[in-house]
């Protein structure tokens, strides 16, 4: 009689080095809760609530329509495309881009950023990350082998990294950077990236700047572009969304652009791991980057009434917190009868039925907060804060 062997399949290790994915975790929270009846207010998860503009979805379907778009895209994907975000980005940022070397499509800004680090971090080089930071990036340089330092981001600087630090940094390959920024809101000036670009370029680490938030800012105080500074494209190298600023977050569309051989290597890891993104929507995507700019300032005062909706609110019952400046986020520090940032958002949900994201969740730094997104309408942001008074009285 003829036995079999045990056969175990494993994660490999580089996988059991991450800690769970939270985004994944509270979902699954807020599903359990629905599933019991339970009318949930979800503030955890930044994905804009307001449908895609409609020429961006008259655009997807003319072109779903042409044959010719139902091929594999490869390489850097339709031409006009990388041409209108040239236009755009000098629009913006008054900085011009080649459109050929300079500029790369993304399946999405989060897949770009995963992908990145493959091309240019060996094993056991050092990648700093600020902290409290979106997990993502701890996964991208995790995979790639790269050796992470933390550089904790405090409220009594603007959750901006000093220059001294950096400056004091030994044998550091790559700076991850994030303004506005995911979680806490937080925005960065020209004068701090010039002082970044300058000690990054005499000590030759590779700055990566996720600007996924350049466009949603409130008080009509516009972020800047770190290739805005003389230098940066020399070290630098940065990703754009498509998500926020047009609600397109189920879309997956993006862009890197920035320094010509780190576009390459991107390039280069892309072409072995995707084909592109379809080009339908790469067609979508040119439909929303000449979208009437009245579109992308009723999005800006949308999210500035409901941050202000919800501030105010959480002020009259007694939880004081600063506005933020930009993104769709507010970090605030937690009411001081709950100890830490995993028992505050458990508490929020048993007895309020309302999902926050805790701040640990984003790193160590982010222990002591909570992230609260502006996703939801002020209707619901005011339920929540009628809740939220009881649990907090």
């Amino acid at each position: 009689m003829s036995t079999e062997t045990e056969f175990k399949i494993e994660f490999s290790d580089r996988l059991k080095q991450l800690p769970p994915y939270l985004f994944v975790e509270i979902d699954q929270a807020r599903r359990a809760a629905i599933a019991q009846g339970r009318d949930i207010i979800n503030l955890g998860v930044g994905d804009p609530d307001q449908r895609t503009h409609q020429p961006i979805i008259d655009a997807l379907k003319k072109a779903a329509e042409d044959a010719n778009n139902h091929h594999y895209p490869f390489d850097a994907g339709v031409p006009q495309l990388r041409v209108e975000i040239a236009k755009w980005f000098k629009k913006r940022f008054g900085v011009d881009l080649d459109p050929t070397q300079e500029i790369y499509p993304l399946i999405g800004s989060k897949e770009g950023l995963a992908h990145l680090p493959l091309g240019i971090i060996n094993p056991g080089d050092k990648v700093v990350l600020t902290e409290p930071a979106y997990p993502a990036y701890q996964a991208a340089v995790t995979f790639a082998g790269g050796k992470i330092q933390y550089l904790p981001l405090k409220a009594s600087h603007g959750f901006l990294p000093k220059i001294e630090d950096i400056e004091n940094l030994k044998n550091v390959k790559a700076i991850f950077i994030c303004y506005p920024n995911n979680p806490t809101s937080a925005i960065a000036d020209k004068k701090f990236y010039e002082g970044l670009v300058g000690v990054c370029r005499s000590k030759g680490i590779i700055i990566i700047s996720d600007l996924a938030y350049s466009e949603v800012y409130y008080d009509g105080i516009k972020p800047p572009s770190i290739l805005e500074i003389p230098g940066a494209k020399n070290i630098a190298i940065e990703f754009h969304s498509f998500s926020k600023t047009y609600y397109m977050t189920g879309w997956r569309l993006g862009w890197a652009c920035g320094n010509p051989t780190l576009i390459s290597a991107l390039a280069k890891v892309k072409s072995n791991c995707d084909s592109g993104v379809f080009s339908a929507i790469q067609h979508a995507g040119i439909a929303a980057l000449n979208l009437d700019p009245r579109d992308i300032d009723d999005m800006r005062s949308e999210y500035q009434m409901r941050r202000d909706a919800l501030i105010n609110g959480l002020r009259a019952v007694g939880w004081k917190i600063d506005p933020p400046k930009a993104a769709f986020y507010v970090w605030a520090k937690i009411p001081t009868k709950f100890t830490d940032s995993m028992s505050c958002a458990k508490t929020f949900l048993d007895q309020a039925d309302i999902v926050v994201t805790p701040g640990v969740g984003f790193g160590k730094s982010g222990e002591g907060y909570v992230r609260m997104a502006l996703t939801l309408p002020v209707d619901r942001i005011n339920q929540a804060i009628s809740r939220l008074s009881k649990v907090l009285a």
